[in-house]
């Protein structure tokens, strides 16, 4: 078992997290539906960059709603964009992913899920270290380089050419 993650997650963020899921299903329909509808009229396809609009929000909740509910889930916050994106659908006739959106904000403000949120991107992050040191970078606690490090021969200097006149 990771120690690195919460061990129990609240069912608020659960549920948060399968509403968002069934939400984003639903948006993924419901603006392929409505961007058919729209391509059967001049003026449904001048609108159509509207229609599309609900199947990108889908997408965003979907992958939200993944990271929610994965077995080891990813350090996130709470998405109140989203939820604000979820209740502007009802411009669009969508009245579910309006009350998922008010569900999730006010969820948001649990104590629980808050302490949740709180802990999950707090977690340490398990850095390995460098098993083969640099030998061509210097650190701060070596000393800077001499005049003598920093001349080049004749050798190491780069050559220039001259250019012909009018050529």
């Amino acid at each position: 078992m990771n120690t690195y993650y919460p061990e129990q997650k609240p069912g608020l963020v659960t549920a948060v997290a399968v509403m968002t899921l069934a939400s984003g299903i639903i948006n993924l329909f419901w603006g392929f539906v409505a961007s058919a509808t729209a391509l059967g009229t001049i003026v449904g396809v001048i609108c159509l960059p509207i229609t599309i609009l609900p199947t990108i929000l889908g997408i965003f909740e979907i992958i939200y709603a993944a990271k929610l509910l994965s077995a080891q889930p990813q350090p996130t916050q709470p998405s109140t964009s989203i939820a604000v994106f979820q209740i502007l659908t009802f411009m669009l006739g969508n009245i579910f992913s309006m009350v998922v959106g008010i569900l999730a904000l006010i969820f948001y403000n649990d104590v629980t899920v808050k302490d949740f949120f709180t802990r999950l991107n707090s977690a340490p992050v398990v850095v390995t270290p460098n098993t083969a040191p640099d030998i061509h970078s210097r650190t701060i606690a070596e000393e800077p380089l001499t005049d003598k490090e920093n001349t080049l021969t004749e050798a190491e200097k780069p050559k220039r050419t001259k250019k012909a006149p009018g050529g």
